[in-house]
């Protein structure tokens, strides 16, 4: 009876959520059709692919799964902005991390959009891939991932009859990682989505527009950098691991920035301040170091925080980063990021909004889930 009850609360939350999206519709259709879509995607089906999701939703042919991610009118960004705030609303927190990263796509040949040979960090190597920039949320009550951009090469944007063909629109430009992070950054802060810190790999970090856009809102950062990156202490401009180097050994303290796989992650971690000429005194800029306790390898952030922020915060924070990773993971074994068979710009936007609003319905059931055991727990110490 129990896992009846669940079963049947999954499928009308499921269908409250389908309910949320619809004005995004114009026509019953695709809005009924996009509840199967989700369906067959957290499914166990072996490939989300239209004709298995088609096959899984009952259908003969994959015409209308295929039709859903090409041709059907329904609004793409109107669904992400409900995904955003779905995900916000359920875990969100004051104390929230916004997380920045990139994810490959593995492809073959040279029609799908975006692709070409390029280093791609889920494969470690150059691959002949897509690359999505993707924007994540992380609180202490889960993660799921809340937008998404197509990195679009300089070759691909020069190209007007290969863009022709993909369908990529008209008002398209080249834009780096980091420029596509921006955005999507500047869409959550305009949400006014609940969070205290962004954090993001050297891709972001060593781009120093978007620090200094991200300090100029004074939106906090613990974003990694490369050892070469030029740091300001005062009047001296110096590498990250010149800095280091001033250092001392009473100012290292082994704490976990999260668990693992194989329990907390320890290192050792220092703070040096790098305070700058006419600095707020309630601002505070610095250099995060990361040593490992194997090797005594050095991994290097730069810091813009409140004043006084403890350095357990900074670790926090930097320690979000794998939040997004596995988020990464998760979408690609459970809901199919990565198994679209479209080559077309809307079809890259449409599949890739629907997977990420498929992991983040997980996210919500899951907390959901905690919170009704946490209060029959309660209830029954009550008594």
């Amino acid at each position: 009876m129990a896992e009846l009850e669940t079963v049947e609360g999954w499928a009308r939350d499921l269908e409250r959520l389908g309910e949320r999206i619809g004005t995004r519709f114009t026509r019953a259709e695709p809005r009924q059709r996009v509840v199967a879509y989700l369906k067959g995607l957290m499914s166990d089906i072996p490939r989300k692919n239209g004709w298995q999701l088609a096959e899984f939703a009952g259908e003969a042919t994959p015409d209308g799964m295929q039709r859903l991610l090409s041709t059907a009118e329904w609004n793409v960004d109107g669904v992400r902005d409900d995904l955003r705030s779905y995900v916000v609303e359920a875990i969100g927190t004051p104390t929230s991390v916004l997380v920045v990263d990139e994810s490959g796509f593995l492809k073959k040949g040279a029609h799908s959009v975006g692709v070409k040979r390029q280093y791609s960090g889920t494969a470690g190597r150059i691959e002949n891939c897509q690359i999505g920039v993707f924007l994540g949320y992380t609180s202490e009550h889960g993660y799921a991932l809340i937008d998404r951009e197509l990195y679009l090469p300089q070759e691909w944007t020069a190209d007007a009859a290969r863009r022709a063909v993909a369908k990529v629109p008209e008002a398209i430009e080249f834009a780096t990682k980091a420029e596509l992070a921006r955005r999507m950054l500047e869409r959550a802060f305009a949400a006014g989505v609940s969070c205290a810190w962004v954090t993001g790999d050297s891709i972001y970090g060593g781009d120093r527009r978007l620090r200094r856009w991200l300090e100029e809102h004074a939106h906090w950062f613990v974003l990694g950098i490369a050892k070469n990156e030029a740091l300001w202490g005062g009047f001296k401009q110096q590498r990250a691991d010149v800095w280091a180097t001033l250092i001392p050994d009473d100012a290292w303290h082994r704490i976990s920035c999260g668990d693992g796989t194989k329990g907390p992650r320890l290192y050792d971690w220092a703070l040096l301040r790098l305070p700058r000429w006419g600095q707020s005194p309630d601002i505070e800029h610095g250099l995060l170091v990361r040593r490992s306790l194997d090797d005594g390898e050095l991994a290097y952030y730069v810091v813009f925080a409140p004043a006084g922020t403890p350095l357990q915060t900074l670790v926090m924070v930097a320690g979000q980063r794998w939040t997004i990773e596995e988020c990464f993971e998760l979408s690609k074994s459970e809901v199919g990021l990565d198994e679209y068979e479209v080559r077309h710009w809307p079809g890259w936007y449409r599949h890739i909004t629907l997977s990420m609003l498929a992991l983040a319905f997980l996210t919500v059931t899951r907390r959901r889930a905690v919170e009704t055991e946490n209060e029959k727990k309660r209830g029954v110490q009550a008594r």
